[in-house]
């Protein structure tokens, strides 16, 4: 009766290890290069610009120019590390429409590389910014 009593839990663990070495559960391999699907990529960016421009003590918003590279990973939701160019538009902080901003010339013309961190649950739409840094281009 004891052999019996450790038969089922030991071919339960047989069962586990020979799916895991052939592979059928799926594997976190943690970020990989991967294009986001334009909703999520204009939803997100969105997101990271409007997040950007509430800590920023600049006078001028800024705006996205180009996404140069995002990565993602599978968690509880979607973690996106974005690559992008921003520059400094001519619309001040407190102007309404600030949609289709051009892009400052000349002496005020800023832009910055930043690499964000940013974690989405797409489905309900809430997005949080984990970790942003930015460099002058």
């Amino acid at each position: 009766m004891r052999i019996r009593c450790w038969r089922n839990p030991l071919l339960l663990l047989i069962a586990l290890v020979l799916s895991a070495k052939l592979g059928h559960f799926q594997r976190w391999e943690g970020f990989q290069q991967k294009p986001m699907s334009k909703k999520n990529m204009n939803s997100t960016l969105d997101f990271f610009i409007q997040s950007y421009n509430n800590a920023s003590n600049d006078t001028y918003l800024y705006r996205v120019q180009k996404l140069i590279r995002s990565q993602m990973q599978l968690t509880t939701g979607v973690e996106y590390i974005v690559t992008v160019k921003i520059g400094r538009t001519k619309c001040k902080r407190n102007d309404t429409s600030n949609s289709s901003c051009p892009l400052q010339s000349k002496k005020l013309r800023k832009s910055l590389i930043c690499e964000s961190l940013i974690y989405t649950v797409p489905w309900i739409n809430y997005f949080q910014l984990w970790n942003n840094s930015c460099l002058e281009a």
